[in-house]
């Protein structure tokens, strides 16, 4: 595109920021924090943005990697993105009392996962490694799950019976990049079964549809999200397939190099699943102040799915806590009599 003089514009896409799951584990914190004060202990990022969680620790969460950094007779929350069984149990020993803010999407997978695994199927979980998700989801069925990290990996997997192998995913993929993944392991296993319905985030999908309208059209993309949001890394890759000459990752409008800029006449603007409104607003008047003040609405899809909260928000967890400390206490009072 060749830049020519009042033709700036930016093209805003939709949907874009917060998902269901997202919002639900945001707002779970807030109430826990209002219904039980603070400190709320929160494992891991609740979501994979640093706005969100900054802004949370102001108000009282407490955001730790490992259960045992929870005090006995605390309340501990686990992030959006699931835990495995055996954080469950590391929270009974510590005697705390739980919420469990998981998204019901990457419960289904995780669901998924049990039941495939009860029949002896062998799971080949397409993601990337180290991902909280993938480990949650991984932990449901160590012995039946093999991770596949893109279609390079698919050389080196075996398995039992090639007549019993199925795929899940990692809900914040590529869509694109996935089923390439799933093309590979049907190259080497035939039969290969899918899950009953697609795994991919239906936010993830909208999100990088509405990149790909947009990135045909446009010089820059600016993604805001966070480097760790793996849902926000997708859409600058997605945003350069599509044909964007440039895309780049911010978590703020401060983070914008004016180099960028340089000869460019149309930028596209989105977010990640986990960020705020807030701060795609920002980026905008950041453009404006620097005369792309068009702004135009490249709409993907609508999306009207809300998920309830965690079922433990109303129950009295502070109380739970307490008693469960005190059990344990008598217990030992008990034992030490004997």
């Amino acid at each position: 595109m060749t830049a020519t003089p009042g033709s700036r514009r930016v093209l805003l896409a939709a949907p874009r920021g917060y998902c269901a799951g997202v919002d639900r584990a945001v707002i779970a914190v807030e109430k826990a924090l209002e219904q039980y004060g603070a400190p709320i202990y929160v494992r891991h990022e609740i979501v994979h943005n640093k706005y969100v969680v900054q802004t949370l620790e102001r108000k009282g969460a407490v955001f730790v990697e490992q259960t045992e950094e929870v005090p006995e007779g605390s309340i501990v929350m686990f992030s959006a993105h699931g835990v495995a069984p055996t954080v469950h149990a590391e929270a009974e020993r510590g005697k705390l009392a739980t919420i469990d803010a998981t998204c019901p999407l990457v419960t289904k997978v995780h669901k998924e996962a049990i039941r495939y695994a009860q029949d002896d199927f062998d799971i080949l979980l397409i993601g990337h490694e180290g991902h909280e998700e993938v480990i949650g989801t991984s932990g449901e069925a160590p012995e039946h799950i093999t991770l596949v990290d893109g279609p390079e990996d698919v050389a080196n997997v075996e398995v039992r019976d090639p007549e019993k192998v199925v795929w899940l995913s990692q809900t914040t993929l590529s869509v694109d990049e996935t089923m390439e993944t799933v093309d590979a392991i049907k190259g080497k296993f035939p039969n290969l079964i899918s899950p009953p319905s697609d795994d991919i985030c239906y936010a993830t999908q909208n999100r990088q549809l509405a990149v790909k309208q947009m990135g045909a059209e446009s010089d820059l993309v600016i993604v805001v999200g966070s480097r760790n949001s793996s849902n926000s890394v997708r859409l600058v890759e997605v945003a350069k397939q599509a044909g964007a000459r440039e895309a780049y990752l911010v978590d703020y409008a401060s983070e914008i190099d004016e180099s960028w800029l340089d000869g460019v006449t149309t930028i596209g603007v989105t977010s990640g699943a986990s960020v705020p409104d807030v701060l795609v607003e920002e980026v905008l008047e950041y453009l404006s102040k620097r005369d792309y003040a068009d702004v135009e609405i490249v709409k993907a899809a609508e999306e009207s799915i809300t998920f309830s909260l965690p079922k433990e928000l109303r129950r009295d967890l502070r109380e739970e806590a307490r008693s469960l400390v005190g059990e344990a206490g008598e217990a030992g009072e008990s034992a030490s009599k004997e």
